[in-house]
């Protein structure tokens, strides 16, 4: 009989469009995250990471969850859920105040976050996150913990990911009506960066480019925090489908294909392998056969539009020069064999695999790139950063002197905000 959750347990649950993940982890005596089950199903109801049948969608999320807690012989309540539909947009603002030399006091801090909260406009879009992600000093920027020093000017950044408000509140109902309390929906770039990239790499810089089913998400990381952040409306099924369309079989049997004996990469050799070919509405392989190249140049053909349209989106995002360097590729497009070269050669850049690490105990089946953002959701839950969205507005600042000199520096770099 499963047991009640204990304290401080943590049930992330990625929605995605070709698959819904539940995983419950437990935080270690060392600070560690140690997983106690995971649970997958297909999803049924999701399109470009959109919720487009709201029951189908409902019933995959319970039976992942249900699967998770067979494992973990855990009965779980609430969830942190990944939202990764288009519509995502990334900004940094910055908010500062005049201290006039005094050292730091946390109700200077209390009253710049409030400051920053109120400075926050998404224009009509639902706010993600609002976090304070570094403080600067007399215009030094980098600072993490700002109390107790000397400072003429205080200022900080704040990260602000909002999201169209619909897809976000269907998200929300779904889970809800799978009778699990949601306790915060993250965006899947937050989740996902922290579980693939290094501290040093989201200082130094680095784009993560996610391949999910239906949605790419191109992020860029600088100055230790996510600065931009685009959505493109395709990914690792349009290869399928092309696949299923150019050989006339279903798309089962083309993922199959996709997964077994697919590439990124071309041979000599691939014009002598064989690979069974099954029609639509046959079971089993009706004695047709194409060559491996047949099948790598159909997925080539369809990367080739893809990796063409994220150097598209790096370059909007001004991704060049020092910082310009380092791509890390994750998500369930990833595992296609040799994709990593292939993005390399394509976008002139060293790419690297980000897979999911620093969980004891995950399943070698959910190790894989495809599971990167749901280990980041329950990274993110562990972690639980301060959210602007819930610093209560401070009437009285600790120092009048500053509160009138409230200067909002940089805000809505895009227009976004």
């Amino acid at each position: 009989m499963a047991k009640a959750a204990p304290e401080g347990l943590i049930t992330a649950l990625d929605i995605g469009s070709s698959k819904v993940s539940a995983m419950i982890a437990q935080p270690g005596d060392g600070g560690e995250l140690i997983v106690l089950g995971t649970g997958q199903r297909e999803s049924r109801g999701v399109k470009r990471g959109y919720i487009a049948d709201m029951g189908a969608t409902e019933a995959a999320v319970r039976e992942a969850v249900e699967q998770a807690e067979r494992i973990a012989g855990l009965n779980i309540e609430n969830v942190w859920v990944g939202f990764s539909a288009g519509g995502l947009v990334s900004d940094v603002a910055e908010v500062e105040f005049e201290l006039g030399g005094h050292r730091v006091e946390q109700g200077d801090i209390d009253a710049l976050l409030s400051a920053g909260r109120n400075a926050i406009d998404p224009q009509g879009r639902m706010v993600l996150h609002a976090q304070p992600a570094l403080y600067t000093l007399d215009g030094l920027t980098g600072v993490k913990k700002p109390l107790g020093l000397h400072a003429d000017r205080l200022g900080v950044h704040i990260h602000v990911v909002a999201a169209d408000g619909s897809p976000v509140r269907n998200l929300d109902l779904c889970v809800r009506s799978a009778h699990l309390e949601v306790k915060s929906i993250i965006a899947a770039p937050v989740a996902t960066g922290l579980a693939c990239l290094s501290d040093e790499e989201r200082e130094l810089g680095v784009a993560l480019v996610e391949l999910g089913a239906g949605i790419t998400n191109v992020s860029l990381f600088a100055g230790g925090m996510l600065v931009g952040l685009t959505s493109l409306p395709f990914g690792a099924a349009d290869i399928t489908d092309d696949i299923a369309s150019a050989f006339g079989t279903r798309r089962q049997q083309a993922e199959r294909m996709k997964c077994f004996h697919g590439s990124a990469n071309a041979s000599p050799r691939d014009n002598h392998e064989m690979i069974p070919l099954a029609s639509v509405g046959e079971d089993e392989a009706d004695g047709s056969q194409i060559t491996k190249a047949q099948l790598i140049g159909v997925i080539r053909q369809r990367l080739e539009h893809q990796m063409a349209e994220v150097r598209k989106a790096l370059a909007q995002l001004k991704f060049e020069g020092p910082i310009g360097r380092q791509v890390v590729l994750t998500g369930g497009g990833a595992e296609l064999k040799g994709v990593a070269d292939y993005a390399q050669a394509a976008l002139g850049r060293s790419v690297r695999l980000g897979r999911p690490r620093g969980l004891t105990g995950l399943p070698e089946a959910h190790s894989g790139p495809a599971f990167a953002t749901l280990a980041g959701l329950a990274f993110y839950a562990a972690a639980d950063p301060v959210d602007l969205r819930t610093v209560a507005p401070v009437q009285t600042v600790h120092r009048p002197k500053g509160a009138g000199l409230v200067r909002k520096l940089i805000q809505a770099a895009r227009a976004n905000y």
